[in-house]
């Protein structure tokens, strides 16, 4: 199973501790993490073995959006900051819209990942 990880800059920490807490089952499960590039770095410095793309404002969210409407995507992890800016916004609404056109569940808080995650 493929999940994508990505988190806004002021959601990153949140994202690390939520993998933290779930470290045991996502190596039990064989899950494979991939990523946007700071998201991914940051995972690989807390011990997680991460395939990463280019930065969410570089491109990032619509290279893992390619993946869901692939089918090599099983699920996506998108904290997302709502009070924030991000110049990329096309980019996220894209992958959003794909997760929901290829049936790909998508969390975008911790709350709902943690539903998820706990689905597997």
């Amino acid at each position: 199973m493929e999940i994508a990880i990505i988190a806004h800059d002021g959601k990153k920490a949140e994202m690390i501790q939520f993998l933290m807490d779930f470290k045991a089952l996502l190596i039990s499960k064989e899950i494979q993490l991939i990523a946007t590039g700071t998201t991914g770095k940051n995972a690989e410095k807390a011990g997680f073995k991460v395939t990463k793309f280019l930065s969410g404002p570089f491109g990032g969210d619509a290279q893992i959006a390619a993946r869901v409407a692939e089918g090599k995507t099983d699920m996506v992890l998108f904290f997302r900051d709502p009070l924030g800016m991000h110049p990329h916004e096309p980019d996220i609404a894209m992958l959003m819209r794909l997760c929901d056109v290829h049936n790909v569940p998508l969390a975008t808080n911790p709350s709902t990942a943690q539903l998820l995650i706990k689905s597997i």
